[in-house]
């Protein structure tokens, strides 16, 4: 070897360099995979997503394993209700279940009358929950269309009580609610970012 190579490699080998370590996927990240609810156990951190395209739920657990249910959504369209006109579409948004509710209107509410009051980014109290209906049957299947309501998520009784037992286990419960879903899994990796942009 040249005196003039060996200056170079000695000059090269006496550079400091950051330690080589493998790359390695995020193993805590879930992976969306549906179990069957005969499987399922509520556990801390359980999540809830609502896509008011199709009227379809989600809730899952941190690793990704998930029950399906059918909901009912938001009417598309403008209305007048408890003195105020507002567009029914249940909005897109990053929510918090903070807090339980009883309500007299059996018809609206259902037979127990719980609702399950949503906190728009965790914080605004707002007019939005989970509840049930009086007459489950009609609204799930009684027309074409389960978007009904006036802007909240009608669920059926067993899955009200999924929820209901999944916030008092827990406290709260995380929700997302979006206007179609490509990527399940995308979404629930979403729940990590701190903001989200509303889109009515």
């Amino acid at each position: 070897m040249s005196t003039l190579t060996t200056t170079f490699l000695a000059l090269i080998l006496s550079l400091p360099s950051a330690p080589l370590a493998p790359v390695v996927a995020n193993s805590a990240a879930p992976v969306a995979h549906e179990i069957t609810s005969e499987d399922w156990k509520i556990q801390a951190n359980d999540k809830i997503i609502v896509d008011t395209l199709n009227n379809e739920g989600y809730i899952f657990h941190e690793d990704g394993s998930y029950i399906n249910f059918e909901v009912v959504t938001g009417q598309r369209r403008w209305v007048y209700y408890i003195g105020r006109s507002y567009n029914a579409s249940t909005p897109n948004w990053s929510w918090t279940a903070k807090s339980v509710h009883i309500k007299g209107d059996r018809m609206t509410f259902g037979p127990s009358g719980r609702f399950l009051r949503l906190y728009k980014d965790g914080k605004d109290h707002t007019a939005y929950g989970f509840h049930e209906y009086g007459n489950e049957e009609e609204i799930f299947s009684g027309m074409d269309t389960r978007f009904r309501s006036m802007g909240c998520i009608i669920v059926r009784v067993p899955i009200m009580d999924l929820l209901i037992a999944t916030f008092e286990q827990n406290g709260s419960i995380d929700v997302i609610t979006e206007h179609g879903i490509e990527d399940l899994q995308e979404v629930m990796l979403s729940f990590e970012e701190d903001s989200t942009v509303a889109l009515y």
